[in-house]
């Protein structure tokens, strides 16, 4: 014996079922997106030096992800944000100057912004890790978007004055949505 089912009740289960996995692809389609910017980093003239750096922005700061290699072995080294998003140059040097939003902390004693820390290369020239950065965002004033991440042949020292103790370029990459 069969029973007939109403159209009605059929409908009605039929457009809750649809609905139901329409919600489920929201819940993605509706989280919110991670704020990310990559660079791809080239050497300048003489070096070796190439990789990428990740930059995404957590609530603590922004997560700063390198992965290079070709660096001389078991060596220090400055990873640091400068002005321009311009590597064009042979050496580095159309990055500008380290970047520093907050100018007045250009003094003695102070840390830039842009210096994010000395990364270490182990004995076959790789560095790979991350660094947490809190004073810099992927949005407004502090933003290193269209700036540019460039490693230095030396390890850097964040309260010098000036900020260019960290010796001659050996990468440089734009940092790009």
């Amino acid at each position: 014996m069969r029973k007939r089912i109403d159209g009605r009740a059929t409908h009605t289960f039929i457009v809750m079922a649809a609905s139901g996995l329409l919600l489920c692809g929201c819940s993605t389609f509706l989280r919110p997106q991670e704020k990310r910017a990559d660079a791809q980093l080239l050497p300048t003239v003489g070096s070796m030096a190439r990789g990428t750096v990740t930059f995404i922005e957590r609530s603590d700061g922004v997560q700063v992800t390198y992965n290079l290699s070709g660096l001389p072995a078991n060596s220090d080294h400055a990873l640091q944000v400068h002005e321009r998003g311009d590597c064009n140059s042979v050496d580095g040097s159309a990055a500008g100057p380290v970047f520093s939003p907050a100018a007045e902390r250009l003094k003695a004693g102070a840390r830039v912004e842009g210096d994010l820390g000395n990364i270490h290369a182990d004995a076959n020239g790789v560095a790979a890790g991350f660094i947490v950065a809190p004073d810099v965002s992927l949005d407004g004033i502090r933003s290193v978007l269209q700036r540019s991440v460039l490693v230095h042949r030396d390890a850097g020292d964040p309260y010098a004055y000036p900020q260019h103790s960290a010796g001659p370029a050996l990468a440089c990459g734009a940092i790009r949505q």
